[in-house]
């Protein structure tokens, strides 16, 4: 018996295409609808491989879903409803149809079975959120859209490559498991580099927060929470247990933290806490224990709801003001009540507040390094979560929403409550951060090894409640240092920005000097012989062979006149004629013979 599979995956892509189809006035229940049906969907699927396609001489496997699948599948498929309702607002479908095959590039790439259909599906993600950048319609957005564009293309030509040569040397297995940690060959390598760019592992990181404080409110909800956590998904699949991730995370978790402390605008700090967050799940990863990969898995669904939230909190105040810089901003909380109250919520779970889904997850990946006699891992990690707390939990709501009122007075006149769509996606978020913190058997059930961590211990919540309450009394006393200025930080993009500017002055002074010189040896040498040869044979053309046909066509018209003088219509005329030519060819062939 054949079963009937649906991916959820082609469900979106089938809603974003036939998005523009459905009327004005039916629209915000079709957006609602499409999401919720892929939540249902990506929830009621059974373990098992589905979906195999043998196509050319490659096998394909479109589903596999087992648990390490479903538990980034669930959060991908609550996190595509949660940014639509968000993005109810919006009346230009665009951003919808991009945000849609977005979220279908994730959830194919999650549930994809070999390496082929893997990069396909990464790919779609790719090209369509760039368009969630580029239909802000700034000229910043613009660039940091190429910009975007052109690094994910580079990312996806190594993934590629490697692939390729992964695949050539197990002779055409392209299936999708657990590399050969102890034997990596250059395609391996490649892979890891690819998935790395993804999850934004410095150096390869300036993309993240480039273009997620350049994209629009809504866009930037979806970024958030989809292109990196594909890659954590990615490296859990392929690379868990590789030693070099542990240390590479544990300088994400860092780097991310102090380029926050330096930042003025909101959704840049944002998304430089992103970094952050995610180097504690590559640390996961590299760690490679049970408990680890669960806090991997853990502290990524977890990760997607509150840095969501975060977004769409910074993001209605850009909504509304139009600005998302601290020092145009401050005293909002008079005019944005609620979003203060969504927003602190979400600072708290970054921060890993007891109660909150961030203490849930954060502290297996910290417990997990000293399980495995890692003490330094967990010291550092420590350290990068009082630095979140101190710029993510604090500084954000201190400096929108307290703080001294910066705003402009258009800025203040037009400062309002969000729509009541971003305010209800804002209440689920913080629901789900408070459940998920509060009721711990939702989130580890789905995980994907049996889960014995106890969050909930006395010494972990001392612990936790020192460091918290500490870098609080410590920002308070220091609020004036810490205090934004409007001031732009150089990252890593300045190499390849600087770069760019550099490889257009040499192709200018040398580059094009050289092809100057080449274009003038090749009229020189190419163009004038050609073209001599060319009047030469027009020349020829036109005196020589021209005049010899015209002259025989001349000669025929000449003698048929003559002819035509003699055949007047006797027969007695015909027949002399006719015994004179006869006689004259005689004559020639005697004179031959």
């Amino acid at each position: 018996m054949l079963e009937f599979w649906v991916h959820p995956s082609l469900i979106l892509i089938l809603g974003a295409l036939l998005l523009r189809l459905v009327p004005r006035k039916l629209r915000s229940a079709y957006l609602l609808i499409v999401p919720l049906i892929v939540f249902v969907r990506v929830c009621t699927m059974q373990n098992g491989v589905f979906g195999h396609v043998d196509f050319l001489d490659w096998s394909l496997t479109f589903g596999r879903v087992d648990a390490l699948s479903s538990v980034f599948g669930h959060v991908m498929g609550l996190i595509t409803v949660i940014g639509t309702i968000y993005g109810l607002h919006i009346k230009e479908p665009g951003q919808h149809v991009a945000a849609w095959l977005y979220a279908a590039g994730a959830l194919g790439a999650i549930y994809a079975g070999d390496m082929l259909t893997l990069f396909a599906f990464w790919e779609l993600m790719a090209f369509s959120s760039v368009f969630l950048v580029w239909s802000r319609g700034t000229p910043e957005a613009l660039a940091a859209g190429y910009r975007y564009l052109l690094v994910h293309a580079a990312g996806g030509s190594c993934l590629l490559a490697g692939i390729v040569m992964v695949g050539q040397l197990s002779r055409g297995d392209y299936n999708f498991g657990l590399f050969d940690l102890n034997n990596m060959s250059i395609g391996s390598w490649l892979v890891l580099i690819g998935f790395a760019l993804n999850a934004a592992v410095p150096p390869l990181h300036a993309w993240l927060p480039d273009a997620y404080a350049a994209g629009t409110v809504t866009g930037s909800v979806f970024m958030s929470a989809i292109t990196t956590k594909t890659a954590v998904y990615a490296l859990c699949r392929g690379f868990a247990g590789l030693p070099v991730l542990v240390p590479l995370g544990v300088i994400m978790a860092l780097y991310g933290v102090v380029y926050a402390v330096l930042e003025n605008d909101s959704r840049k700090l944002l998304a430089y806490h992103v970094v952050s967050q995610v180097g504690f799940m590559v640390t996961g990863v590299g760690l490679g224990s049970e408990l680890a990969i669960n806090g991997a898995c853990a502290h990524a669904f977890a990760h997607i709801i509150y840095k969501g939230l975060l977004f769409m909190g910074c993001g209605a105040v850009l909504h509304v003001t139009g600005q998302s810089r601290f020092t145009e901003l401050g005293g909002l909380w008079q005019k944005m009540p609620l979003a203060l109250v969504f927003t602190v919520i979400g600072g708290l779970s970054i921060s890993a507040f007891p109660l909150f889904s961030g203490f849930v997850s954060k502290s297996m990946i910290v417990a997990a390094s000293y399980e495995l006699h890692r003490p330094w891992v967990g010291m550092l990690l420590m350290l990068a979560s009082v630095g979140t707390f101190l710029h993510t939990g604090l500084k954000v709501p201190y400096f929108i929403w307290f703080g001294k009122n910066n705003c402009k007075p258009e800025t203040w006149a037009r400062a309002k409550e969000a729509p009541w769509n971003m305010n209800v996606a804002m209440a689920i978020a913080s629901a789900l951060c408070i459940f998920i913190g509060c009721y711990t058997p939702y989130l580890y059930g789905m995980l994907p090894f049996p889960v014995h961590f106890r969050p909930y211990t006395p010494y972990h919540i001392s612990e936790t409640l020192q460091l918290l309450l500490f870098t609080g009394l410590g920002f308070f006393v220091f609020v004036k240092k810490l205090a934004p200025e409007p001031t732009i930080s150089l990252d890593t993009d300045w190499l390849y920005r600087r770069g760019w500017n550099l490889f257009v002055r040499v192709a200018q002074q040398h580059v094009q000097r050289f092809d100057n010189w080449l274009g003038g040896l090749y009229r020189v040498a190419g163009l004038v012989p050609v073209m001599t040869a060319a009047v030469f044979a027009s020349l020829f053309d036109n005196r020589v062979v021209d005049g010899l046909v015209d002259g025989f066509a001349t000669s025929v018209r000449s003698i048929g006149a003559r002819f035509r003088t003699i055949q007047r219509g006797a027969v007695q005329e015909s027949l002399t004629f006719a015994f004179a030519v006869v006689l004259l060819l005689l004559v020639a062939v005697a004179l031959l013979l």
